[in-house]
């Protein structure tokens, strides 16, 4: 078992191998990814996620494979909230910073819709009815100007997103 850190960059493989991982070829690759290695807080990490990658490329490789691309952030988006964020309440948003080079993505950092904002507010409401002993009077006060209406942060409202 080779003891490694993320310095090592073993993961730079995994993820390359993990693109062409079949079913057939997946369970050796996992088998790699656990046992052959010594892992630290980072590269545990980050060897569960090359075998998370390298069970989706396996399915897309069988014979019922072939998602697009709108498939994929599908996908993306069911692991996001089934792995980190199940308590989400208000809803998640990822943002490419890529598409700030291009002035008519301006709306995307800017913009939330009116269901957002309305899950904002009544989650806003509702951490005001618990106690609030040990929150700040400074987040307190940001929560009842979000349940006055008081978009936070700059941003707007729109549907058109």
């Amino acid at each position: 078992m080779k003891a490694i850190t993320e310095k090592d960059k073993e993961d730079v493989q995994w993820y390359k191998d993990a693109k062409n991982q079949t079913l057939e070829t997946l369970p050796d690759f996992i088998n790699h990814l656990v046992k052959d290695y010594s892992h630290d807080y980072g590269t545990i990490c980050k060897a569960i996620a090359s075998a998370m990658v390298g069970v989706g490329n396996a399915i897309n490789n069988s014979d019922q494979g072939g998602i697009t691309g709108f498939q994929s952030s599908c996908i993306m988006w069911e692991f996001i909230e089934h792995w980190s964020k199940e308590s989400n309440k208000c809803g998640l948003k990822l943002l490419d910073y890529d598409d700030m080079l291009f002035p008519q993505y301006d709306y995307k950092f800017k913009v939330i819709d009116e269901d957002t904002f309305y899950a904002i507010q009544r989650e806003a409401e509702k951490l005001l009815n618990e106690s609030l002993k040990h929150v700040h009077p400074t987040v307190i006060e940001h929560w009842k100007q979000i349940v006055d209406g008081k978009v936070p942060f700059g941003f707007t409202i729109s549907n058109d997103i």
